[in-house]
């Protein structure tokens, strides 16, 4: 008889694997493969023992690796040879485990499949159930409150499990084996009903009854064009009938939102194309487990006699559509088989509301009524946003679905390790790096409100605590007045730590190196930095920025001519403001008055405190100069009556004037007569050379086109197209000094479809690689993964 020799073999794996039915995939490939040992968690990731024929555990390893579940991310999987004596008699899993290293948590996933199966089919014992989920499906970050990821560290810790959900749970073989969140009607969460204007009434009788009658109240009542508060994954929603017209402008009024777009939810792909254009791209991303907002192109007509109302999404032609990701949300989209909007449930200015008694107390005056049920949100997640550009989903907003998932940073980075980055004051986010990987938070908001900043602070120390990561390296912006440097300032005094301040645009060229894997030793890259504001070097507001630049220095070489911002903040709320500063830094008023007192921008300017902006200019009060492109965007959306008086959202004017421009002309190149921008040599402070770009050129002519009536969709693609020529002039001169291979894009403006696909064809003709966003956020939602590379760059 020959003895074959078993080797014993510790294995390593990174990655999101907790929560994702790892564990239950590494038991059954071992059973195949005849492998005895064990399995567990711990906060390094999972750890495998395994003891059997070296052939045996060379394929197990292959097939773990080619086949792990749909939610699980495999970053690294370590094999080594140990001494260790074992005698183990089967494969089992065992109990989670503790060390100081770095695992992850998944992000919430949309309902899978199999349980939506389930939940629609009467024979099963989940039907109706509206919290059904699996280890391929369901909350996760949602309702994490520690590590590692079981059940007593999750919102689902007071329900005990009944005999048959305890059953699944404790199978190795089942789809629910410990899936933490896993309940059913006689052991769960409970679905709970409430009329903020009427008397709320008992339900009693089988739950699965009690959950329909629920649904046909909410059906009945979007009928009649009620608003329901409904208790999401991450947070409430308000929702009403999207083809009711009054009900859509009483949601916007009573929740004093008055532009900014609705979000939709429709409850099959099917019904999103009677409205909207959807591509291949964006048909994954709707369907995806991650289940975010798509901003899709809506059709000329409808396709339905179903017509949306005109209130969802005043000034542009995106409408911002997604699939149900909950069990109550396929439930009720089902229930009532038109659109719905589906947007944040809280009140104005504040952040999306997750606690039931401050649900009732504040959502009364918006809702008519709230749906909710008893298993509490641990933490806040909007939803995410994506849109198509160049084939390309883009993420905008990144939320549930997406956050906490790790980037693996590149290489030269994998000694990086325990940073925190704090983020900017808009669209916030904050970053940890552990062990050369970066985790960057959900979309956090804008720090500006009191509840947000709570919030954040709230969230930035649990993801310290279920990442492992002490507090050694704080990052944060240069600017001094964004609350989050001023956090980051006050936990470096606290913790008696170096602080490292990252320059704001420099940090949005990093991001999107990190995002595309540029190495730590990479050469410098010509890095485009447009965005709405950020400080520079010497305190001045920057926002068109070239920056010749590498993860550990940059050096600006071109930018914006600057221009005045009379009454600073004031300028960013009221682009007529930017109008008028821009028209006086190409001409004297009086020469405007002379040329062009007959046009209707003079009409409107007739209307304006003139003389006392005159003043500021002159003399320099509140009026700083930046070099910002939002403000020049905001200052042609100005001059052609959009958003003129006031933005209710940050980037209005901006969205309506890509909306009317006609992009194929533009990218086709075959708008007449764009307005270019003049490009001058200056030299800075220091005496060194620079190249400007000098917007008083395009003045004249986009006047001349108002004065003689030239349609707006003609002037907004003269104005597109001239812009991207300038850039591409620029950039080519760049490149004759400078000689760089790579051209990053990156901040809010390239948000503006047109503008970034314009600069991408150039870099083409150029033959140079344009290097963009797709899975961070080009606004300032990317910029703390920025601020944690760079402090990892200069440290390495």
């Amino acid at each position: 008889m020959v003895n074959i020799a078993l080797e014993n073999r510790e294995v390593r794996v990174r990655g999101t694997v907790q929560g994702v039915g790892f564990r239950p995939t590494v038991y059954r490939l071992a059973l195949e493969h005849r492998l005895k040992g064990e399995v567990f968690n711990d906060t390094d990731g999972v750890l495998i023992r395994l003891t059997g024929i070296e052939e045996d555990i060379r394929n197990f390893l292959q097939r773990l690796e080619k086949e792990p579940p749909p939610l699980a991310r495999i970053d690294s999987i370590e094999c080594s040879a140990t001494a260790a004596q074992w005698s183990y008699k089967n494969f089992c899993i065992s109990q989670s485990g503790t060390s100081h290293g770095r695992t992850e948590i998944s992000a919430d996933a949309a309902t899978c499949n199999a349980c939506l199966e389930e939940i629609l089919n009467p024979a099963e014992r989940r039907y109706l159930y509206p919290f059904t989920n699996c280890t391929h499906c369901g909350p996760r970050l949602s309702i994490v409150q520690g590590i590692p990821y079981d059940r007593r560290n999750t919102t689902m810790e007071p329900f005990s499990l009944c005999a048959a959900c305890e059953a699944e749970y404790r199978n190795p073989l089942d789809r629910r084996f410990h899936a933490q969140p896993v309940a059913c009607h006689e052991c769960g969460p409970t679905l709970l009903l409430h009329h903020f204007s009427e008397a709320s009434f008992t339900l009693s009788g089988d739950p699965r009854e009690q959950t329909q009658h629920i649904l046909n109240h909410l059906a009945d009542s979007l009928e009649t064009g009620k608003i329901v508060a409904i208790k999401g994954l991450g947070g409430f929603h308000l929702c009403c009938d999207a083809t009711n017209h009054l009900a859509v402008q009483r949601l916007r009024e009573r929740k004093q939102r008055y532009a900014k777009p609705f979000a939709l939810m429709c409850s099959h792909l099917e019904n999103i194309r009677n409205y909207c254009e959807i591509s291949k791209a964006e048909q994954a991303a709707l369907c995806s487990s991650a289940a975010p907002i798509v901003l899709l192109r809506r059709h000329a007509t409808s396709h339905c006699p179903d017509m949306l109302s005109s209130a969802i999404a005043p000034g542009t032609d995106l409408l911002g559509f997604m699939l149900p990701y909950t069990p109550l949300h396929h439930l009720l989209c089902r229930a009532f088989d038109r659109p719905l909007v589906m947007t944040s449930g809280n009140v104005s200015g504040e952040p999306q509301i997750i606690d039931n008694q401050e649900a009732l107390e504040k959502l009364g005056h918006i809702a008519d009524l709230m749906v909710y049920h008893n298993r509490d949100i641990a933490n806040r997640i909007d939803d995410s946003v994506v849109r198509c550009v160049g084939n390309n989903v883009r993420v905008l907003r990144r939320a549930r679905g997406y956050a906490p998932r790790s980037i693996s940073l590149p290489a030269g980075f994998e000694r990086a390790d325990n940073i925190i980055a704090y983020g900017a004051e808009l669209k916030s986010t904050f970053c940890l790096v552990k062990q050369g990987a970066a985790i960057l938070s959900q979309h956090q908001g804008d720090l500006e409100e009191v509840e947000t900043a709570a919030d954040f602070e709230k969230n930035l120390q649990l993801y310290r605590q279920i990442f492992s990561c002490n507090l050694q390296h704080l990052v944060a912006d240069k600017h001094p007045e964004y609350l989050s440097s001023k956090f980051a300032q006050r936990d470096a005094q606290q913790q008696r730590l170096e602080l490292i301040k990252v320059q704001h645009h420099h940090a949005h060229i990093a991001s999107a190196m990190a995002e595309n894997n540029l190495s730590l030793d990479h050469p410098p890259v010509l890095g485009i930095a447009l965005d709405g504001l950020g400080l520079g070097d010497e305190g001045e507001l920057w926002g068109g920025e070239f920056l010749l630049a590498t993860y550990r220095d940059y050096r600006r070489v071109a930018l914006l001519k600057p221009v005045a911002m009379p009454g600073a903040a004031q300028a960013i709320k009221q682009p007529w403001r930017n109008t008028y500063a821009q028209i006086c830094n190409s001409m004297s008023w009086d020469t405007f008055v002379t040329l062009y007192g007959d046009t209707s921008l003079a009409a409107f300017f007739a209307g304006k405190p003139l003389p006392t902006l005159h003043t500021m200019l002159a003399q320099q009060i509140n009026s700083p100069l930046s070099s910002s492109m939002g403000r020049l965007f905001d200052a042609v959306a100005g001059a052609l009556g959009l958003c003129a008086e006031q933005v209710h959202f940050e980037g209005q004017a901006a969205i309506e004037l890509e909306m009317m421009t006609d992009a194929d002309a533009v990218l086709n190149n075959t708008v007449d007569r764009p307005y270019n921008l003049r490009l001058e040599q200056i030299n800075d402070a220091q005496g060194h050379r620079l190249l400007q770009l000098n917007i008083a050129s395009l003045w004249p002519a986009l006047l001349n086109d108002l004065q003689k009536k030239q349609s707006t969709d003609v002037i907004a693609a003269r104005f597109h197209r001239g812009l991207i020529d300038s850039i591409a002039h620029l950039i080519q001169q760049l490149h004759k000094e400078f000689h760089f291979a790579d051209v990053v894009l990156s901040g809010g403006c390239f948000q503006n479809a047109i503008l970034l696909q314009g600069l991408e064809h150039a870099l083409e003709k150029q033959q140079l690689r344009g290097i963009t966003h797709t899975h961070i956020p080009t606004n300032d939602g990317g910029i703390a993964l920025g601020q944690a590379v760079i402090a990892a760059a200069k440290m390495l």
